[in-house]
């Protein structure tokens, strides 16, 4: 990573909670030890463990890095300041002791508010933030948001309106860790850095494109959340039609955060509203991973057994601009499918007519976001000898080849949080969009059909997906 932080104060709400310690935690200690962060910058945990002070969190910090007691990130960097619910007072003093941190540090005032919290939160600590006067200082002030961004159109408007009451959109990072993946980051270069494949990524060559994000766990701990949202709030809203804006929009006229997004949010209004005659929802029973037997989803703890909740979800979109019109956009995603993998399949139209002679197949580039991040492109050859027979071979990429290990997503993220860069992140236009795209079907939802976990999803997802076109499902692409 070339570059490098301004002094600054990070603070974590939520700073003892999953979120900190399985990717928060690890990737400012990444940047902290690769030196893109500056040595007097400084870590604030808020939460509400009011007994743990700075030594208690230290402590808990160290246990979790798996580091020693002399360890500078962990004796040096972090401070804890106990926080109760989002009363006023609390922000009261939560203010004097950034000023005090400042002053002991000689910070020039840049703070990160980071709200590790559940979305219920929000709000609250928003306002609260805003009455203190913490939405200002005398450096930067930066608001970073996990998602998700509101549960329909209109909480997501009303996040919004409350967001800029008190901070201007330039100081908001709406955080989506797809976006921070290596490969997505590729997206925004690949075709257009390449001629080969810009001067085919349109209507006339292209006959679909399928966006693929399986999982094989199941639920897991999440079940009173994902009881509320499902897979099409959980995952299509954001992940998935993060990723086919990226893959579908124009040439921006800069590389810079305001173009980018300009063309991403241009791909999303040109989409008509979608209905639930273009969506299969789905919901996993028991069925083996790997050999292994698992519950099904009624049956995991915390689920309702009549929940009618979807657990897989696969939508058609068709994008009404002149580079797209006409060429279905598949998404699909859903938990205990056979195995984890993200891919976006880009299936370009047949050069010939298929005989009954000789079986034609499509060239088929595969962009593989997770795990084994790489590149295929699957084209025919003709096998030796008689009769005439094509085969499909494959050409290759794979990051881990070519490159050191890539950075984790939060390292990207919190990185461009720090230097200023809006790139990467969800602007609030975007947000609505993507909310308003899918309010019919949160209106009128399909039924939910059983599929068996380790399996590719209901029967009925054949209409919107590869599984009748012929094409290779992602565990074998």
């Amino acid at each position: 990573m070339n570059a490098h932080a301004e002094p600054h104060l990070f603070v974590v709400f939520g700073a003892t909670g999953d979120l900190m310690r399985r990717k928060l935690l690890p990737a400012l200690y990444h940047l902290y030890a690769e030196g893109v962060v500056n040595d007097r910058s400084c870590i604030l945990g808020a939460d509400r463990p009011t007994a743990m002070g700075d030594a208690g969190f230290r402590t808990w910090a160290r246990e979790r890095l798996g580091v020693g007691p002399a360890n500078a990130f962990c004796s040096e960097r972090l401070h804890y300041q106990p926080m109760g619910p989002a009363e006023a007072m609390d922000f009261q003093v939560l203010a004097a002791r950034l000023a005090k941190l400042e002053h002991d540090h000689h910070l020039p005032g840049n703070r990160v508010f980071y709200l590790a919290l559940p979305p219920s939160a929000f709000p609250s600590v928003i306002v609260r933030l805003g009455e203190a006067g913490l939405n200002r200082s005398s450096g930067w002030t930066r608001l970073v948001i996990e998602k998700p961004f509101g549960c329909d159109l209109a909480s997501a408007q009303e996040l919004n309106r409350l967001i800029h009451r008190y901070f201007e959109e330039s100081q908001v990072y709406r955080i989506d860790h797809y976006l921070g993946k290596e490969t997505v980051q590729n997206l925004l270069l690949f075709r257009f850095a390449n001629p080969l494949f810009e001067a085919v990524w349109n209507r006339d060559r292209v006959e679909r494109v399928e966006i693929t994000v399986a999982e094989s766990l199941g639920v897991e701990h999440r079940a009173a959340y994902y009881e509320g949202a499902g897979a099409l709030r959980d995952m299509v809203q954001n992940h998935l039609t993060q990723l086919l804006s990226v893959a579908a929009m124009e040439l921006p006229a800069a590389f810079d955060a305001d173009s980018i997004r300009y063309e991403k949010s241009k791909v999303l209004h040109a989409i008509a509203p979608v209905g639930p005659e273009n969506a299969v929802f789905g919901q996993y029973t028991r069925g083996k991973i790997d050999g292994t037997e698992v519950t099904g989803y009624r049956e995991e703890p915390g689920v309702s057994s009549d929940s009618a909740i979807e657990t897989f979800a696969a939508v058609k979109l068709e994008i009404a601009n002149w580079r797209w019109y006409g060429v279905p956009f598949y998404l699909h995603t859903g938990k205990r499918l056979p195995r984890r993998v993200s891919q976006i399949a880009v299936t370009f139209r047949h050069p010939l007519q298929p005989s009954h002679t000789v079986a034609v197949h499509p060239n088929v580039l595969v962009i593989t976001l997770q795990p084994d991040e790489g590149f295929d492109l699957q084209f025919d050859v003709k096998e030796p000898g008689q009769p005439i027979r094509l085969q499909t071979q494959r050409l290759h990429f794979r990051y881990a080849e070519a490159f050191v290990p890539l950075p984790d997503a939060y390292e990207t993220l919190l990185l461009d949080v720090l230097i200023g860069d809006q790139t990467l992140f969800v602007h609030a236009d975007w947000v609505e969009s993507s909310w308003r795209l899918y309010s019919p079907l949160l209106d009128r939802r399909p039924p939910i059909q059983p599929y068996p976990a380790g399996t590719w999803g209901p029967p009925d997802t054949e209409h919107v997906s590869w599984l009748s076109r012929g094409m290779t499902a992602p565990d074998k692409a």
